[in-house]
């Protein structure tokens, strides 16, 4: 039988053993001296079915006094230790804040819709628009009821309009127009807003269109607005946006909620007007619908017409990115290429 270990000596000794602990060496080595299969504490643990029955209880006592005597002593010497370990670690990576930075590899860039949307707000903003914000889910009343567009008609269709599975009759909102008619509602006229975000239309993808896009909307309501007020406003936008080099041709359209309506086309800066993929052929781009508040959707709003007239317009900005930047191609602007967005680095299209 094994000589009898003084467990009162072992915890003594130990605890003073563990108390000088400076390095996480140090520490090591006394977690498998005081813990370790060879060490006195596990022999201790491993004697007790030998001890007489009758001293069996307090010996067992004195090896758990003894083990949990250890076992905090240790404890308190890793955390003092670990303590000590990070707080030089830190000191050692402690950054030296006299030296020049360091610039990154490659630098990210403003996306050019956003170039493009921040500069189309810049220009509205100094013609007295105020920026809102709507819903990119809404309500087929507010995208088209309230737009003079009726049940039936066929811009409902699901074949040209997302609709969602949250019950209901809701919808991904096709134009950014239905801000049109909550704008109205709260704030009343005059009014003079833009607002812009996503939109969403069930159309094939080429190299001019996507089924998702971003779209500016520009309505003005105030006592007298007429045709030419409208024709201003969008010849100075577009010269403002491109300069007087780009032209442009306003030509009779249809949209539910105005009327008269027209559609503004940029010639296309890729063929000049001899047709390409990117045109469909046409020779021209088209910019933006427009044309003045129909007086249903007036009426839809409680607004007292004719004394208060107005108009609105809705830009493709996808559209507007392609002729500034030269992107003969929509589906560039959504690869993720780095090389096609690492052109943007450091643009900015604010004047």
């Amino acid at each position: 039988m094994s000589e009898q270990i003084d467990l009162t000596l072992l915890a003594q000794s130990g605890v003073e053993a563990l108390g000088e602990i400076s390095s996480l060496e140090a520490l090591e080595e006394a977690r498998v001296k005081f813990f370790g299969d060879k060490s006195q504490l596990q022999q201790a643990q491993k004697r007790i079915p030998q001890i007489d029955p009758t001293e069996r209880k307090e010996y067992g006592r004195q090896v758990n006094a003894a083990r949990q005597a250890l076992q905090e002593s240790f404890e308190q010497a890793k955390l003092r230790v670990e303590e000590t370990h990070w707080l030089a670690k830190i000191e050692a990576d402690k950054p030296d804040l006299t030296l020049p930075g360091i610039r990154p590899n490659q630098l990210g860039a403003l996306h050019p819709i956003t170039i493009i949307a921040e500069r189309v707000s810049q220009i509205f903003g100094q013609m007295g628009f105020q920026s809102v914000t709507g819903l990119e889910i809404e309500t087929e009343y507010y995208n088209f009821t309230a737009l003079n567009t009726p049940p039936g008609h066929p811009a409902r269709d699901a074949q040209d309009t997302f609709y969602t599975d949250l019950g209901g009759d809701y919808v991904l909102r096709s134009h950014t127009s239905p801000v049109q008619i909550r704008a109205l509602e709260e704030h009343g006229c005059p009014l003079r807003v833009m607002t812009y975000g996503k939109v969403y239309r069930n159309e094939e993808t080429n190299a001019r269109k996507l089924p998702f896009f971003h779209q500016m909307e520009i309505l003005c309501v105030e006592e007298g607005i007429h045709f030419g007020h409208l024709k201003w406003t969008l010849e100075r936008f577009i010269a403002e946006l491109f300069g007087s080099e780009i032209e442009i041709r306003l030509r009779p359209d249809f949209f539910p909620f105005t009327e008269p309506s027209a559609e503004v086309d940029a010639l296309c800066p890729f063929c000049k007007g001899s047709g390409c993929s990117t045109c469909g052929g046409k020779g021209w781009l088209e910019l933006l619908g427009c044309g003045l508040v129909d007086p249903n959707v007036m009426a839809a709003c409680k607004l007292e017409y004719p004394r208060y007239t107005g108009f609105a317009a809705g830009l493709g900005l996808e559209r507007l990115a392609m002729i500034a930047f030269g992107i003969a191609d929509i589906r560039e602007l959504y690869r993720n290429d780095i090389r096609f967005l690492s052109q943007f680095e450091g643009m900015s299209y604010a004047r």
